[in-house]
């Protein structure tokens, strides 16, 4: 049998994939029924995100992101967090701003001056994957399986800066990249709607909605729309990630806020100004305060920050939470 010899590795730490420990934890912790996990942010995260721990979560606030999730995770004041983020954009910046995350596995990402400041002081450990890479991380931890080979990434500085290994490969001789599987201890996912069951739809382009949620030891999925179970039955075909996967659902309307929910709102770009103005002037705390200290729950925050608050368009005022809706309800954005 022919040896697969490592030619070259990446020089950057990573979590060490464990498949057979996985599959333990899924078996021993993952009922198997129709059991109902509906429950609010605050006792998920409370329940399935401790200190430590590996957090992915798929889109960001550009798209779809769990943003009403992450909000919670740092209210919560969560520490020492690894968190994936492929691609990451406005999330990453806030949430090593709060001290939720120390490390970060990164596709792509603008960094912004809170971030190179944490790196320049050694608050924070970043590694370059790609996103494809961190797709096929995983890819690979969903399939059970140790590592996945691809065809990019050798030859770049993204290798030099990953975990990555280029080998010989056994079957042609030529050579391929490996990257470990990747099992985090939590996904935070958005979707457009759910069952409290936790079977789960996705409407429009994802970025690894279903890899993400399968290759995590736990699943928090966090909806616009809840719906009954009967409904899920009926068009068993539009479920993007199915109830064996997941352990609480949430029901949250305008949980991809200050980001677009596709089909449903557009994202908030006074928020968004505002983030970029505290990560360029270095108040993020005055921002964090406003908008996640300052509030006991998202519902509040909304209340009191965006349901007031108003932008000028087209010389009629009206209230930033009007301005950023495309449609009532999910139905009627999608037809289902």
């Amino acid at each position: 049998m022919a040896a697969i010899d490592v030619i070259a590795s990446g020089r950057e730490e990573y979590l060490s994939p464990n498949p057979d420990e996985f599959r333990r934890f899924i078996r021993d912790n993952k009922p198997r029924g129709h059991v109902d996990k509906l429950m609010s942010a605050q006792a998920a995260i409370e329940r399935f995100v401790q200190d430590g721990h590996y957090l992915c979560f798929d889109g960001n606030w550009g798209y779809r992101g769990p943003c009403l999730l992450l909000r919670e995770v740092i209210r919560q004041r969560k520490r020492n967090l690894w968190a994936a983020a492929g691609p990451g954009t406005g999330e990453i910046p806030i949430l090593v701003g709060s001290g939720s995350v120390t490390r970060v596995d990164v596709g792509w990402m603008d960094p912004g001056p809170t971030v190179q400041l944490a790196l320049r002081e050694g608050r924070l450990k970043l590694t370059e994957w790609s996103n494809g890479g961190l797709s096929y991380r995983h890819l690979a931890g969903a399939m059970g399986v140790p590592f996945l080979p691809i065809r990019f990434l050798g030859s770049t500085d993204i290798f030099e800066h990953s975990g990555a290994k280029l080998v010989k490969d056994p079957f042609s001789g030529e050579n391929i990249v490996l990257v470990p599987a990747i099992n985090p201890d939590v996904a935070l996912i958005h979707v457009h709607q759910a069952d409290r069951f936790g079977n789960a739809r996705v409407f429009g382009p994802g970025f690894a909605p279903f890899e993400k949620a399968a290759s995590a030891k736990r699943v928090i999925v966090s909806t616009e729309e809840l719906i009954e179970p009967n409904e899920t039955r009926r068009q068993p075909g539009l479920t993007t990630i199915p109830f064996n996967v997941v352990d609480a659902v949430v029901h949250a309307p305008l949980g991809a806020y200050p980001g677009p929910m596709p089909g449903l709102y557009r994202a908030d770009p006074e928020h968004q100004r505002e983030f970029r103005e505290a990560d360029r002037s270095g108040t993020m705390e005055s921002y964090l305060d406003k908008w996640m200290y300052s509030v006991e729950n998202d519902q509040e925050m909304i209340d009191r920050y965006v349901m007031h608050e108003t932008v000028l368009d087209a010389d009629i005022k009206v209230s930033r939470l009007t301005h950023m809706r495309l449609a009532g309800t999910v139905g009627e954005a999608f037809g289902v």
